[in-house]
C-alpha cells in the first residue's frame, strides 16, 4: 500500500516558519494503531489523516503519543494540500471531525478556518505551573487548556520554562498570553499532556484566546503572533460561537509511505 504524504508548514510566510504538519490522504481509514505508528514515525507535533466522504472530508489528528480532538494548524495544512495538490474546486472545504464540522475557506493566499469557541472560565493560578514557568501571571482561565495571562509581551518573550517540571503537570496544554506590541496579542503554547515541550503555532489555542481578547479589547477582529522559536502569524475573527483563524501555508516536501498489509496484524 502506498500512501501520499505531504509535509506542510502552516501559519508560515516561508519555509522553516510556522508549525509543521504531516498530511496523509487516504481512501479509507487505516487501523488506529497504524495511524499512531505513522505519527510516531513522522515525529511532528501532528499528523493529519483525511478520507473523502462525498462532499465532506473526514479528518483526524494524531500526535506522536495519541489522537487529539482538535488541531488547527494540521487542519489548515490539510486544506492547503486538497486545494493546491489535489485541485479541489471551489473555495471551501468542510471537514467532519471529533469537534464537529470545520470549514476552511481559501481567500487568495490565505486559508481561513472556523473553529468552535472554547470560552475560558476564571480559575485559581496553579502554583506548580507558575513556578515551572518562572513568572507570575495576573490571571488564569481554564477551558481544554489552561490559559495564563501576563502583563507584557516582554514577559512572554523572556520566559524560560523548566520543562522537566512542566512535564509533571496534569494540564493538557498551557497557554501564556499578553498584549502585543505590534499585534493585538501574543502567546506561547506548552503541551505536557502531549509530551510536547513547546508547540510552534497552535490554532486550537485561539478557540479560547480570541474570545478572551475580543472581550478585553472590545473588538472582534484581532491579529495574533505566537512567539515560539519558529514563530507564526494569525489573523482572527470572533463571530458568535465560532472563531475564524486565517494564515498561510507552504509545501516543504512530499513523498510516499510504503506499508505492507500483512504487517498490520503485527503492529
Amino acid at each position: 500500500m502506498i500512501i501520499p504524504v505531504y509535509h506542510i508548514d502552516a501559519f508560515a510566510d516561508k519555509e522553516f516558519q510556522g508549525n509543521p504538519a504531516a498530511v496523509c490522504i487516504l481512501q479509507s481509514w487505516l487501523p488506529d494503531r497504524v495511524m499512531q505508528l505513522i505519527a510516531q514515525e513522522h515525529n511532528l507535533a501532528e499528523t493529519a489523516f483525511c478520507v473523502p466522504n462525498g462532499r465532506i472530508w473526514q479528518l483526524r489528528w494524531f500526535t506522536p503519543e495519541q489522537e487529539i480532538d482538535l488541531c488547527g494548524h494540521a487542519t489548515l495544512a490539510t486544506a492547503y494540500v486538497l486545494f493546491e495538490q489535489y485541485g479541489i474546486l471551489g473555495n471551501a472545504i468542510t471537514f467532519h471531525t471529533q469537534s464537529g464540522e470545520l470549514v476552511v475557506l481559501r481567500q487568495g493566499k490565505f486559508y481561513s478556518m472556523s473553529l468552535p469557541v472554547r470560552r475560558g472560565m476564571s480559575c485559581e493560578i496553579p502554583k506548580d505551573v507558575a513556578d515551572a514557568l518562572g513568572m507570575q501571571p495576573v490571571q488564569a482561565l481554564r477551558a481544554r487548556d489552561l490559559v495564563l495571562v501576563f502583563q507584557t509581551q516582554r514577559e512572554i518573550e523572556q520566559m524560560v520554562p523548566d520543562f522537566s517540571r512542566l512535564a509533571q503537570s496534569e494540564e493538557f496544554g498551557i497557554v501564556v498570553t499578553a498584549p502585543g506590541t505590534e499585534t493585538d496579542f501574543v502567546s506561547r503554547y506548552f503541551a505536557p499532556g502531549c509530551s510536547l515541550p513547546e508547540d510552534p503555532v497552535t490554532g486550537s489555542a485561539h478557540c479560547t484566546l480570541v474570545p478572551y481578547w475580543a472581550q478585553r479589547l472590545g473588538k472582534t477582529k484581532l491579529t495574533a503572533r505566537q512567539l515560539s522559536k519558529r514563530g507564526g502569524s494569525l489573523w482572527c475573527r470572533l463571530e458568535q460561537e465560532s472563531v475564524f483563524v486565517s494564515g498561510k501555508a507552504i509545501l516543504f516536501s512530499r513523498g510516499d509511505i510504503h506499508l505492507h498489509k500483512e504487517e498490520f496484524s503485527s503492529v
